[in-house]
């Protein structure tokens, strides 16, 4: 017989978890099926330690990072878990203009900043250098602890009767009349609606559902690019400030702050990760990969080009200590999200990068397009995070 429930969300990372927590908050009948076993390291979501801020220009970005503030403090009353905690932030290098941009948003919306010289941040920071003007967004941003947080919105979402089930692999997902069947190797699945939020093995879910396997932006027409990035954590050298008193901090090293013949990637970042030392990585530069047929192993030239940042910009740890981590990217070409409904199904991808820090706020929004009406108009969703955008998509 074919089990039947209302609400199937596919993906038990961050962003899947969080649906299936939402949906469950809402009293809405949600089963989780996730394919690996849990705090597995195969995806996007494993690890200590990710940026949470606020440092955007963008109104639907600073909508979601400031509501994700409440619901993140929510999500550990109800848990019983620190998952926030609020450092401050520290943005510096090229990219001037930009930072300009976001200061100009914060005194709209009222965030606590303030610029700072680079002689004075380096004052207040010995562990990090600067160079040009550094905003510091001071009360709204830290790091959140990603392995409690994807536990946090498990055990709330079981709590308020949700069932999670690890190990279980989605074959495909089908829409069928009055519903969808969402085919698994423990057989299948009747549900009223389904979200798919499976990180870098999301084009071969969806691609089917928009009418083909091909198409000249990717499979299905989807541009989603699957990359193994590969930051790594750092020891602090003798003398240098404690992990927990560093920023989370963001980096360009642009033309003009590059030594002779040496020229680090655009975007870098970093943050403490307790116990672990101090993460730095590159954003987004890691080579292409197949996420069923990874290495796991660092790429030799990305490590050193990450050990001679370290060396020039963090000079409160040990480039020699590096200990690298290996994750998954998927971005899409305008890095922005996919937040989108074709039919019955809620597509959720391309987060990367940037999108754990709104996690709660993500599950929210997939529980108002898992909940629509499917034969009414997508309304819960910003026109910039919609499949539409992209040639070759199509949208229910």
């Amino acid at each position: 017989m074919t089990e039947q429930v209302e609400t199937v969300v596919v993906g038990g990372g961050v962003m899947g978890s969080a649906a299936a927590w939402a949906l469950a908050s809402a009293g809405r009948e949600v089963l989780l099926l996730e394919r690996f076993e849990p705090g597995h390291v195969r995806g996007a979501s494993h690890g200590a330690s990710r940026i949470y801020r606020t440092t955007y220009a963008e109104p639907e970005y600073l909508d979601l990072a400031q509501e994700a503030l409440g619901h993140w403090r929510s999500l550990e009353a109800d848990a019983g878990v620190e998952l926030l905690t609020l450092t401050g932030g520290v943005s510096g290098g090229a990219g001037d203009a930009r930072r300009e941009e976001i200061a100009e948003a914060f005194v709209a919306r009222g965030v606590p900043h303030e610029w700072l010289s680079a002689e004075a941040a380096g004052e207040r920071w010995p562990g990090l250098r600067f160079d040009g003007r550094v905003l510091h967004e001071i009360e709204t941003a830290g790091r959140v602890h990603a392995d409690r947080a994807v536990e946090a919105f498990q055990a709330v979402a079981r709590a308020r009767g949700a069932q999670v089930r690890h190990s279980t692999a989605v074959l495909g997902v089908d829409e069928v009349p009055g519903g969808v069947r969402v085919r698994t190797e423990q057989g299948d699945v009747l549900a009223q609606r389904v979200v798919v939020a499976v990180g870098a093995w999301s084009a071969g879910l969806v691609a089917p559902l928009l009418g083909g396997t091909s198409g000249p932006l990717g499979p299905g027409g989807l541009p989603f690019v699957v990359t193994q990035e590969q930051p790594a954590h750092f020891a602090l050298r003798a003398g240098a400030p404690d992990e927990l008193t560093w920023p989370s901090f963001t980096n360009d090293p642009g033309p003009s702050l590059v030594g002779p013949g040496r020229r680090w990637p655009s975007g870098t970042y970093g943050l403490a990760t307790p116990g672990e030392g101090i993460k730095v990585g590159f954003h987004g530069v890691g080579p292409r990969t197949d996420p069923d047929h990874r290495s796991f192993q660092p790429e030799q030239g990305q490590l050193d080009q990450l050990l001679d940042y370290v060396a020039e910009w963090v000079p409160g740890v040990d480039p020699s200590t590096a200990v690298p981590i290996s994750c998954t990217y998927t971005t899409t070409p305008d890095h922005d999200f996919v937040l989108d409904r074709v039919g019955r199904v809620v597509v959720a991808a391309g987060f990367s990068g940037h999108g754990f820090k709104f996690a709660p706020s993500l599950g929210r929004v997939l529980r108002d397009l898992a909940t629509e009406d499917v034969d009414g108009p997508v309304g819960a969703v910003a026109e910039r995070f919609r499949l539409g955008r992209f040639a070759g998509a199509a949208r229910g």
